[in-house]
């Protein structure tokens, strides 16, 4: 194995990712695997790809699994405590408007509570708690052209309430 100081010149041979890379799934610690799985293909709408004893996991359009689920070190566990390290939450993208009308029609179906709702500029956000009190995030992308900028050309993110009477008309507006 390589000294740290080469490794680190190594390193930085190459200072950013390649922006190909992406996240390919994320792996919960759950204390009951029925309860979850009630919870994300019940009332989120995944799909059950394989399972296996203390493990399910599910999908959306046919992958082979962008959650996974067990109970391996966690099977009628408690959450952590707050004021620990951990998972802030999971963030679920959804490709349009429309679909994250249809997740928060979902979860007001199933009285899921939201934690909250914000307006981001380049994204609107549902936030909430599975089961298991893990954080999830359900979210859309607005197109990069609509995204806003400062004065400089950078990013200018911001958190604002997210107007949910409207994002629920988009189910009204296609029908």
């Amino acid at each position: 194995m390589s000294d740290p100081a080469t490794l680190e010149k190594q390193a930085l041979q190459f200072p950013t990712v390649d922006p190909r890379v992406r996240i390919g799934h994320v792996h919960l610690k759950v204390a009951d695997l029925e309860r979850a799985l009630a919870f994300y293909c019940g009332v989120l709408g995944f799909h059950l790809t394989t399972s296996r004893p203390g493990a399910a996991f599910i999908s959306a359009g046919g992958y082979h699994h962008h959650i996974g689920l067990n109970t391996w070190e966690s099977r009628g566990g408690s959450p952590p405590p707050p004021g620990t390290t951990g998972l802030y939450h999971t963030a679920i993208l959804y490709p349009t408007r429309r679909l994250l009308a249809d997740a928060l029609r979902r979860l007001i179906v199933a009285r899921i509570p939201l934690e909250g709702a914000s307006d981001h500029g380049v994204s609107e956000a549902l936030y909430l708690r599975d089961p298991d009190d893990n954080g999830v995030e359900l979210y859309w992308d607005l197109p990069k052209e609509f995204w806003p900028q400062k004065p400089d050309g950078s990013l200018r993110m911001y958190t604002n309430p997210l107007d949910l009477h409207d994002l629920l008309s988009e189910l009204e507006r296609d029908a």
